[in-house]
Parts: C-alpha cells; sequence; structure tokens
C-alpha cells in the first residue's frame, strides 16, 4: 500500500472539514459584532460577514494546499498517523490563530462602534 497516496486522501477531507466547521462557526457568531460595528445595518454586516468567510476560506485552504507534500516515503502506518498529526496539528494550531485574531479584531471594532456611539450621543 502507498501510504503517501493514502496521507493525502486523510489530509485534504480532514483540512477542509476543519476549515468549514471553523468558517460556519465565525459566520454564525460573528454576526452579532458585525451587526453592532455597523450600528445596526443588517445588510452591509451580512454582507462583510460572507467576504471574511471567503477570504477565511481562500487562506486556510490554500495553506492546506500549498503544504500538501509530504517529504519522505512513508513506510508504515505509524509513520503515517506520526505525519499526519504534524500537518493536521498545523492546520489546527493556525485555524485557532486565525480565530483569535478575528475575535480581537472584532472586540476593537466593537469598541470603538461603542465609543462612536456614546460621541453621537453627547
Amino acid at each position: 500500500m502507498n501510504y503517501n497516496i493514502l496521507s493525502y486522501l486523510i489530509y485534504i477531507p480532514c483540512t477542509i472539514a476543519l476549515t468549514v466547521w471553523v468558517a460556519n462557526t465565525l459566520f454564525k457568531s460573528g454576526r452579532i459584532f458585525l451587526v453592532e460595528i455597523f450600528h445596526g445595518d443588517e445588510a452591509l454586516a451580512d454582507s462583510v460577514n460572507k467576504l471574511l468567510v471567503v477570504g477565511f476560506y481562500l487562506i486556510n485552504i490554500g495553506y492546506a494546499v500549498y503544504t500538501l507534500q509530504i517529504i519522505g516515503e512513508i513506510e508504515t502506518a505509524q509513520v503515517l498517523i506520526e505525519k499526519l498529526s504534524k500537518k493536521i496539528g498545523s492546520i489546527i494550531l493556525i485555524l485557532g490563530g486565525m480565530h483569535f485574531f478575528n475575535l480581537f479584531v472584532f472586540f476593537k471594532l466593537r469598541n470603538k462602534a461603542k465609543q462612536d456611539l456614546k460621541l453621537q450621543v453627547q
């Protein structure tokens, strides 16, 4: 059995599934922040939210495909699992980093929107 090909057949679906799951979570949960940031303009918030998801897909799936190559011949199931764990683990770390970056940006924008609203009220 060619373990290199098997590793690709496992890696690609896992990476795409993880990316889709995180993107959907960000899309659903991030909407409320965007609506507040855009002062209740739901159409604009939804549009920006969709654009963010597309960018998220492009960056993460692009990186996963870019780093697809597994260096060296995989000769045993143990080596297959070890190499896949490193590759999928790196994707998970990147997804987590992007998730926290998105949260950071949302909170910063939300705080700015609240300050702008306070200034408008005064």
